[in-house]
């Protein structure tokens, strides 16, 4: 139900195309995901990450006073309340003063809100019910961290603790919406396995962004999150981050959060092997950015020094490769050699 009433099948499947439309301006990460998937997983997926992109894009938007940014994430929190009588449209009016003019792909996203949503609601009652309670952990999650740094203008993360604990929130919670749309068409082992695993998925691609983006994390958006106990070790202050006479000592740090990375794959891993195949999921869509990440680590290790004047990713021709490599009959009990050689040379 959208505004009290029941939606047309036109209004519906027109929400959802404008939302394959829209995550490919996005993220062209996501997006390989997405179109790596068939119906109905694509579209369940498509509009769960929209829903996640609204949250994250008003937590970045640090032009925005931190007050009313964990205001906007807390109404959308009671958007997404069922029991709650706050709306889309409320959101909006919220959200009316800080939307930009001349809006970019996130932010044309937010003021789309309400198609969002109408593509959410015309999702199957099970993909809600997984889809709503963390997109809802991570609004509320991201409002506790920008009223944590009010005063900062930004996000300093001060410890590895508090680093995975701001990496669960925008990234475990995702990682928890793919396992719970997957999990009932799973075996019970298979179910378990995943529910076990999902935070290391989650958090070894998270922590690998946070490794490579120090550069954009801080210069777009005032955010560090380097942790400031592990900086000032190096003896480099959160705002040096950027500075190349700091480049050693970030780089060190920087090889910290890969290996606290590394640690994860394993298990990530796991819940790779574990996930079925079934209502358009497929080994690919979530096997690609498995590998990225890894291939990622492994540009990170060679030169971990590079990310404070760029950031540092694979390239497009082994991107290439990692899809043509994995898409159709890929056998997963060739993962683990095929991660091992991912993380010693890049795929041709």
């Amino acid at each position: 139900m959208v505004g009290g009433q029941t939606q047309s099948p036109q209004s519906a499947a027109s929400a959802r195309a404008w939302c394959h439309d829209a995550v490919q301006d996005v993220s062209r990460t996501f997006a390989l995901t997405i179109d790596a998937l068939e119906e109905p997983m694509a579209t369940r997926i498509c509009v769960g990450y929209l829903l996640c992109r609204v949250a994250d894009t008003v937590e970045d938007a640090t032009e925005i006073p931190p007050a009313e940014q964990a205001s906007l994430l807390r109404t959308y929190d009671r958007v997404l309340d069922p029991e709650s009588s706050v709306d889309a449209a409320d959101f909006l009016a919220e959200a009316e003063p800080v939307l930009p003019e001349d809006r970019n792909a996130d932010w044309r996203v937010v003021a789309a809100t309400p198609r969002v949503l109408r593509a959410f609601e015309s999702l199957d009652a099970g993909a809600q019910d997984a889809i709503r309670p963390t997109v809802r952990e991570m609004a509320t999650g991201m409002a506790s961290f920008v009223e944590r740094y009010e005063d900062a203008g930004g996000l300093r993360i001060q410890s590895v603790e508090e680093l995975e604990e701001y990496c669960w929130y925008v990234a475990g919670t995702v990682g928890e919406l793919v396992t719970e749309l997957l999990a009932d068409d799973a075996s019970r082992s298979a179910a378990a396995t995943m529910r076990e695993h999902a935070r290391s998925f989650a958090l070894l691609l998270q922590l690998v962004n946070v490794a490579k983006d120090v550069r954009p994390d801080y210069r777009e958006e005032n955010n560090v999150y380097l942790p400031a106990e592990w900086l000032s070790e190096e003896d480099v202050r959160p705002e040096g981050v950027t500075d190349p006479s700091n480049a050693a000592g970030v780089g060190s740090v920087v090889e910290r959060v890969v290996g606290r990375a590394r640690g994860y794959a394993d298990g990530a891993q796991r819940w790779l092997e574990a996930m079925p195949t079934t209502r358009g999921n497929t080994v690919a869509a979530w096997t690609v950015p498995y590998l990225l990440a890894v291939g990622t680590m492994r540009e990170l290790r060679e030169r971990p020094h590079a990310v404070v004047e760029g950031d540092v990713k694979v390239s497009r021709s082994e991107v290439h490769a990692v899809l043509a490599r994995v898409t159709g009959e890929f056998d997963r009990s060739g993962l683990g050699r095929l991660r091992e050689r991912v993380a010693s040379e890049p795929l041709a």
